[in-house]
């Protein structure tokens, strides 16, 4: 096999593996800059060769449907656009045509089919030829018209997106830092081909129409701006657009840059259709282009820059992600000075060094990336300690990539939701602290256990400069730790995430014991197991915990930092004894956690099931057939209301309700 032959084998299986990871499992081995590099590099070598090896990207198209999803021919294959980055060859394409310049949006693109005035069929683009069915989930789409005026056979192309403002409140919700998703992309791909379409419907995917493909007996003047028109009337939102020629594009252009900055719909560039479908219609298309259609993509506004320091961020699945840091640049309108590097492989074949001029993007104006490495020192060292823990690391194969990972299972990175639960609000209660800035202070070695966030502020500085910091964000969690620092007994036993010890039972716990941690540390299962809600599961988790000498130092650290004061007992005991479960809606109560306070407040307890031990079972709606009601009256439980509640065992509180 000739070198050529040999490159060309070796990009095409590069690309493949890029394409793959990036449509189908929705993940990204290689920045869109990069792929390109490789894919114009692969053009020019087939030109030069002849030759076009036999799955070569350039000549198939976007990636095969999953199997999960019933899949469906499409009527009218669809193809890929040639794309240029250069305006003047855009210009070209133009020429004198009357053109629509339209955004091209960055999400899924989809195929409806409306038959008698209704949404008949929706199916992905998947290869071009044969795309998934998602016509469940096309139903909930936040702007999609359901029935329309048409009641001919109508067959349309656009793209379902998500927003980045909606991208962001989802990310928000989603605590585990490594779940998250990537961008907007990414996420429309995973909530458009979900097999439950609640899914889809929360995530308030927008579709936007681009093209009408076949509306028999419609006459559109020869004009494709006519056949928007008409999607417009039919209730379609379509994609924005420009009608140019050659000579007036520059306005244009001016026009879709200004806007790209502030754009809340991701778009990666734009597309030029010439407006007469006859004229398009003549020219025809090569295997894989039509040729009355053309991409422009953005070109990336690039930096020189300096790297001064590759930081390697662990994370809760053991991967030890490096990050560049460089000296401050100015790109698209904001100062960036770090960019994710994303594995060792990337790593590599940049040939990063220490003091290396590098050059740095913003892919799709958004993400900052490295474009290249100009000075290639390879004068890193991959790090055989894990900062969070000290433990060694290992270099291992993840897939098609090579990886760093911590194998320690009690690497503090591993344990953020440990921390997470720490600082929740039944806790210590530290506000400011999500679980995405504590892995961040894991990752810098800030935090190897729950005593050490009281002692951050020796890390001032590094704190207000990272990301979404600054000084006063620095001073307010400041604040919030030293609120923290007065506590109770109970919340700090539930702050250690003992398995099965909830705050209820860290109370009950306490209360036996006399508020005596020394107590409760050197009990045995019998004596806890004693307590009246607590059993000998729970008792063997509390045990088992408190006889790891390590369980017992963190205690002893911790309790330094801390000012345990008693938690107030019941003000009364005439509750002692009873148990409650609550269900249904309240009315006089704020919520149950209000009158489950109130209960325990008079020494009773409250669980969530109906057993024999069940006094009363508190439910506005008595004679519901909910199963809790059902049980009660197998177990002849009396049911009763909250006014009932108040009036026969909490009548002080009746004033206040």
């Amino acid at each position: 096999m000739t070198t050529a032959a040999a490159r060309m084998k070796e990009l095409v299986e590069t690309l493949t593996q890029a394409s793959r990871a990036y449509y189908q499992e929705d993940r990204e081995i290689m920045d869109d800059r990069r792929y390109d590099q490789l894919y114009r590099e692969l053009e020019d070598l087939e030109r030069q060769t002849g030759i076009t090896l036999a799955g070569s990207p350039t000549i198939t198209v976007g990636y095969e449907a999953l199997e999960e999803l019933p899949k469906e021919a499409h009527e009218f294959p669809m193809l890929s656009l040639d794309k240029t980055k250069d305006i003047e060859t855009l210009r070209s394409f133009i020429g004198p045509h009357r053109t629509l310049l339209s955004w091209k949006l960055d999400g899924l693109t989809i195929v409806l089919t409306y038959e008698n005035g209704s949404l008949s069929k929706a199916v992905t683009r998947g290869n071009g030829l044969v795309g998934e069915v998602i016509t469940n989930n096309a139903r909930v789409f936040a702007n999609l018209p359901l029935k329309i005026p048409y009641t001919g056979r109508l067959v349309l192309r656009g793209e379902a997106v998500i927003s980045y403002q909606d991208f962001a409140k989802i990310n928000e919700q989603i605590g585990d830092a490594d779940a998250r998703y990537k961008n907007p992309r990414n996420l429309c791909s995973g909530s458009v081909r979900q097999l439950n379409n609640e899914i889809t419907a929360k995530r308030n995917v927008h579709f936007y129409a681009f093209a009408l493909v076949s509306a028999p007996d419609i006459g559109f003047e020869d004009s494709h701006e006519k056949e928007m028109d008409f999607l417009t009337d039919q209730g379609f939102q379509i994609v924005e657009y420009r009608v140019v020629t050659g000579d007036t594009l520059d306005a244009a252009m001016e026009y879709f840059s200004a806007q790209i900055t502030e754009h809340d719909i991701p778009s990666d560039g734009l597309v030029a259709l010439y407006d007469s479908i006859s004229y398009g219609l003549s020219l025809g298309s090569t295997s894989k282009f039509p040729r009355n259609s053309f991409a422009f993509k953005w070109a990336d506004e690039i930096r020189e820059t300096t790297l001064e320091e590759i930081e390697w961020s662990p994370s809760r699945t053991g991967l030890i992600n490096p990050v560049a840091i460089f000296s401050p640049v100015e790109l698209e309108g904001t100062t960036v000075s770090r960019a994710s590097v994303h594995n060792i492989s990337i790593l590599e074949e940049l040939e990063l060094g220490i003091g290396d001029t590098i050059q740095v993007y913003k892919a799709n104006m958004i993400i900052p990336q490295i474009a290249e490495n100009l000075t290639r020192s390879k004068n890193l060292t991959i790090p055989r300690i894990c900062p969070a823990c000290r433990g060694e690391t290992q270099i291992a194969q993840d897939t098609d990539v090579r990886v760093l990972r911590c194998p320690n299972p009690d690497c503090p990175a591993k344990k953020i939701k440990s921390f997470t639960l720490f600082v929740s609000r039944d806790a210590l209660n530290i506000e400011g602290l999500s679980e995405a800035t504590l892995e961040k202070f894991i990752g810098r070695g800030f935090l190897q256990d729950f005593a050490d966030l009281f002692a951050i502020g020796q890390y001032k500085d590094a704190i207000i400069d990272m990301d979404g910091f600054g000084e006063k964000s620095y001073e307010n969690l400041m604040e919030n730790l030293e609120k923290a620092r007065t506590t109770t007994l109970p919340r700090v036993l539930y702050s250690l995430g003992i398995p099965g010890i909830g705050l209820a039972n860290a109370r009950l716990i306490c209360r036996h014991f006399d508020q005596d941690m020394e107590q409760i540390m050197g009990a045995d299962e019998e004596e806890v197991s004693s307590i009246d809600g607590i059993g000998p599961v729970l008792a063997q988790n509390l045990t088992a915990y408190f006889s790891r000498p390590e369980n017992k130092e963190l205690w002893e650290r911790l309790r330094q930092q801390l000012d345990i004061q008693s938690e107030k007992g019941p003000t009364d005991n005439t509750l002692e004894g009873k148990t409650f479960v609550i269900t249904g809606n309240l009315e006089r109560f704020a919520n149950r956690k209000e009158l489950k306070e109130l209960i325990e407040s008079k020494g009773g307890k409250v669980t969530g099931t109906v057993t024999g031990k069940t006094d009363c079972l508190i439910n506005n709606n008595a004679a519901s057939n909910s199963s809790k009601n059902k049980k009660a009256r197998e177990l002849d439980i009396p049911v009763i209301s909250e006014k009932e509640f108040i009036d026969t065992y909490a009548p002080e509180a009746a004033d206040t309700q």
